[in-house]
């Protein structure tokens, strides 16, 4: 008489393989931030293009997460953030002006932005020393 085969034991074979497959994946560039703060943040983007700047936004980043506005090889040298805290507070902010709106948005273009109907917010600029993966780390305001 067979012995009978434990319940797990065929998934060892399928562990193995997905433990392969997941070795075999190429590591993701991209742009990440993590946001270390104790509250939520709502990120904007700022980034050159061919036609010019453009901003999208808002992600939403809980405390302790990260997100990535990037998923791809970073295609310039500084990228420009903004955030706000989720009672509109600016968490981080710069010196360089462009546009924001309200709810999600992408906004071709960083001038003229209160005759265009959006918000003006001004970014900080990120420099990624040209890699092709950058993650900002976003900490507590010091008390």
């Amino acid at each position: 008489m067979p012995m009978p085969r434990a319940p797990h034991a065929c998934l060892v074979p399928l562990c193995a393989l997905l433990s392969t497959l997941l070795a075999a994946a190429p590591a993701m560039a991209g742009f990440s931030v993590c946001n270390r703060s104790l509250d939520e943040v709502n990120l904007a983007l700022g980034q050159p293009g061919d036609d010019g700047f453009g901003t999208s936004g808002w992600w939403l980043i809980g405390p302790g997460e990260c997100a990535s506005p990037l998923d791809r090889p970073l295609g310039a040298r500084f990228l420009y953030v903004f955030a706000l805290d989720a009672f509109g507070r600016v968490l981080l902010e710069g010196a360089t002006p462009m546009c924001v709106g309200p709810g999600r948005f992408e906004i071709r273009g960083a001038t003229d932005c209160l005759t265009r109907g959006y918000l003006e917010a001004r970014f900080r600029e990120i420099d990624t020393r040209n890699a092709d993966d950058f993650t900002l780390t976003l900490h507590p305001a010091p008390d």
